[in-house]
């Protein structure tokens, strides 16, 4: 890398690591803990990048991303933050940051990022609206890689017209993704119509939903599961647009590109509203942010007038572990309940185990008569010391059961992922070469091949 950076943070230890990292990257580096400092340096003509934290003593480096654009056009800058919201990242977006990320970060990723930024001119910004009421509402909040990939993404796409296929599991909050990219676009003050089942039946159901939505935004909810009649009056309708139409916007639980191959979903459908694709992570997949969404649900419950709780130790541990079926809704209904069933300020593992009906890591898994895992096996360990008579089985059993169990679990954990020994052993939660060496014990044959899951 060539140029000069400017970094502003408070923490010593975040300047201390970028600027070695920088200046061993041939950059020249101006440090600083000062908001003022920082655009004293811009105001001089001095830096070809900036990098800035966003809470900052004696100022805001959000709140600082205008005057940087309006002395300095074309300087760009990335900003990093601890205020892991999907707001952060949509309203860095909006005041033309160059990009964002949020702490703790990756700093091999930081440095491409800063990389780029250099090479790539900044475009000119234009002007934009703020962002209105009740962006604090929001529940979408997370500080994991999926997470802030998602928001990056929104904050690309807000202000465009394309069409907007949202995809993930029941209770991911997918609608909330949809509202939040309708709420922060130029769209805002338009209305948000949600066309359902129901709102496509009738003949007229598509002019209705288009003279209330005018030019604002309509979201099909749950796309994939509209019959075949449904699917054309959105092809119709979509195909009579002109240049004052709605932004349009889907979700869907279903994969509909396996829905389009078996015949059950339109092929013309699925390319009007594929315009730009985003999954939103389950739950299991960012267990990380499950701290910070019970902090959320705990704080609104406490704005609704209930009494203010928090988890002990064992008591998150247990929530984090759980499966989470039902995802974010889930997490929210459960915490709700225990604040309003907990006798003191402190929730407890076993207040949680109460509600979670005891099943505290694999509730989804059950047996073929819909016994829990664990029971299943159960009978079948007592079938299978039965089957000796009164005599003892022969020694080494808990190496031989482990055994059984392993194979057909990392066979499976291997289909799910493709082959993909990297994504298997993070899904397994063990080492790679744990894995590797397991698979040559088990002599387990790995395919490697594309994976859509």
């Amino acid at each position: 890398m060539d140029g000069t950076v400017l970094v502003a943070d408070d923490d010593r230890t975040i300047r201390t690591v970028l600027t070695q990292a920088l200046t061993r990257a041939g950059c020249k580096v101006h440090a600083t803990s000062s908001m003022v400092t920082l655009m004293r340096w811009v105001e001089e003509g001095k830096g070809d990048l900036v990098i800035s934290d966003v809470v900052m003593p004696d100022g805001n480096g959000l709140d600082a991303l205008p005057k940087i654009a309006e002395d300095r056009p074309g300087l760009p800058v990335i900003v990093i933050s601890a205020q892991n919201t999907i707001m952060t990242a949509i309203q860095a977006a909006e005041k033309d940051a160059y990009d964002y990320l949020p702490k703790p970060f990756d700093l091999p990723d930081l440095m491409k990022r800063a990389a780029r930024a250099l090479e790539v001119k900044r475009r000119v910004p234009t002007p934009r609206a703020e962002p209105g009421d009740g962006q604090d509402d929001l529940p979408l909040v997370g500080r994991t890689p999926a997470m802030q990939a998602l928001y990056r993404l929104v904050a690309r796409v807000m202000n465009t017209d394309l069409a907007v296929l949202i995809t993930g599991e029941s209770g991911t909050g997918k609608s909330l993704i949809a509202r939040a990219i309708h709420d922060f676009s130029d769209r805002r003050t338009l209305p948000f119509v949600v066309a359902g089942a129901a709102d496509l039946a009738a003949m007229d159901g598509p002019a209705t939903i288009l003279s209330r939505a005018k030019n604002g935004s309509v979201l099909f909810d749950e796309v994939g599961d509209l019959d075949e009649e449904a699917q054309a009056r959105i092809v119709r309708m979509l195909d009579s647009f002109t240049d004052n139409a709605p932004r349009v916007m889907a979700t869907s639980q279903a994969d509909l590109a396996q829905k389009m191959e078996a015949g059950a979903f339109r092929q013309d459908l699925f390319y009007r509203l594929g315009g730009v694709t985003l999954t939103v992570p389950s739950l299991r997949e960012r267990v990380d942010d499950i701290p910070l969404l019970a902090d959320h649900f705990l704080a609104r419950a406490e704005r609704d007038g209930l009494q203010l709780r928090r988890f002990n130790e064992p008591a998150m541990e247990l929530v984090r572990a759980y499966s989470w079926p039902g995802n974010v809704r889930q997490l929210e209904n459960t915490i709700r309940r225990l604040v309003v069933t907990s006798s003191e300020d402190e929730i407890t593992r076993p207040e949680v185990e109460l509600v979670l009906g005891n099943q505290p890591a694999m509730e989804p898994l059950r047996g073929g008569d819909g016994d829990k895992l664990g029971a299943s096996v159960g009978k079948h360990l007592r079938r299978y010391f039965d089957l000796h008579g009164g005599v003892l089985p022969p020694p080494g059993l808990y190496q031989r059961i482990l055994r059984e169990v392993e194979l057909p679990l990392i066979e499976i954990a291997l289909d799910a992922t493709g082959g993909n020994q990297a994504k298997c052993a993070d899904l397994l939660g063990i080492n790679r070469n744990t894995l590797r060496k397991k698979i040559t014990d088990l002599d387990i044959h790995v395919t490697r091949r594309r994976k859509l899951m």
